[in-house]
């Protein structure tokens, strides 16, 4: 089965996934990511039947659905990632964390339920879309998916969710329903020992705060942030949204972002050094560098670590800081800069910089690749 996907993110980091909603495609999440590049690789894909992937012959399953996140995991050698999953994506979610409690870190399910609705139900959608096509509900699915403010405020971005809800092939549409009509997690959601984080919307009319309760009380330990918003909050609250998912998964504390943010440029043999070098005199510097560096400005959402890193590499150079400019050539291949850029960034400070300066840091970057075995 062919997977359309998209992974963004700077290649050090960990891996969030994230699985659409029945009707929705990848571009569901794509105001989120911004928000959430500084700490992970996004990984967004459109489930069977949806977006972009290939159409197979219905009914669906979510155990099918969820061998196909398995199958893309294992296609781009993704060992473990943190699963985020709204409505169907939700019910995926539930499977993945019964089933392959292995392949996730930290499981959050948005606008869902253990049972989403009827078998009954899901016949008479699926025969009204047989019937009558994608038009026949578009209407009242907007209403459902937004509150009447976000129509009032975002009438683009509602309208964009509108075609996008057009463009969906009835065949892979009413599959999907199958599949979601079918799933029946109450009796198996108890066996969820991740990590887990519940999200709804107090006007969601389709998986409500009660049944969002009921789940909390099902699965150990999990927690409960109500939204106020319809079935897709993810889209109407962008930055709030995102904000949650950094706070389940990173935490609260700037200093832990910071740390968090560090590891993923620096490395964690690196942090670990660092940590382990602290005593009384340094420990303050330390966490100031965690805290304001890392914790306050790496994690901006306004420029992608990759371009910080070369930003980064080109102030050090006329500062002639030979052990930081170093260690930060280092790191930007963690930001997924090359080689290449790089020689660009040396070459543009020969000019604006002085050749002196980009001299040595020329021969401080061949240094480093000789101890990470780059051939230059």
């Amino acid at each position: 089965m062919k997977t359309n996907y998209k992974l963004q993110g700077t290649p050090n980091s960990p891996v969030l996934m994230f699985s659409n909603s029945l009707g929705a495609d990848l571009t569901m999440w794509d105001e989120l990511v911004p928000y959430l590049l500084p700490y992970f690789r996004v990984l967004q894909y459109d489930t069977r039947g949806h977006g972009q992937s290939e159409l197979t012959d219905g009914p669906y399953t979510i155990e099918q659905l969820g061998h196909d996140v398995i199958d893309l995991l294992d296609t781009l050698k993704i060992d473990k990632v943190y699963f985020c999953g709204l409505s169907m994506g939700g019910l995926i979610g539930q499977y993945l964390g019964i089933n392959h409690p292995d392949r996730l870190y930290k499981l959050i399910i948005s606008n869902t339920d253990a049972k989403i609705g009827t078998v009954e139900r899901w016949n008479d959608r699926i025969e009204t879309i047989n019937e009558q096509g994608m038009q026949a509900i578009v209407d009242a699915t907007m209403e459902k998916w937004f509150t009447e403010s976000y129509h009032q405020t975002h009438p683009s971005r509602v309208a964009e969710m509108k075609k996008i809800f057009l463009a969906n092939r009835p065949e892979g549409y009413t599959a999907c329903c199958a599949a979601i009509g079918n799933a029946d997690f109450r009796a198996d959601i108890k066996q969820i020992q991740l990590e887990t984080l519940i999200i709804t919307g107090d006007e969601d009319a389709v998986t409500n705060v009660v049944q969002a309760e009921i789940m909390q009380k099902e699965i150990a330990g999990a927690e409960l942030k109500v939204f106020h918003a319809r079935h897709l909050p993810s889209t109407e609250l962008p930055s709030y949204y995102a904000e949650t998912l950094i706070n389940f998964i990173v935490g609260e504390d700037t200093f832990d972002r910071g740390m968090h943010v560090r590891r993923t440029v620096l490395g964690d043999a690196h942090v670990d050094r660092a940590n382990g070098n602290k005593n009384e005199f340094n420990t303050d510097f330390q966490e100031f560098i965690s805290h304001y560096a890392w914790g306050e400005i790496w994690t901006r959402p306004g420029l992608p670590k990759h371009s910080r890193s070369l930003i980064t590499l080109a102030m050090l150079i006329p500062l002639n800081k030979k052990a930081e400019f170093k260690m930060h050539v280092k790191a930007a291949f963690n930001n997924g800069v090359t080689k290449d850029e790089i020689k660009e960034v040396i070459l543009q400070s020969g000019i604006y910089c002085g050749l002196p300066a980009a001299n040595d840091a020329m021969h401080s970057a061949e240094e480093v690749f000789t101890d990470l075995g780059i051939e230059y």
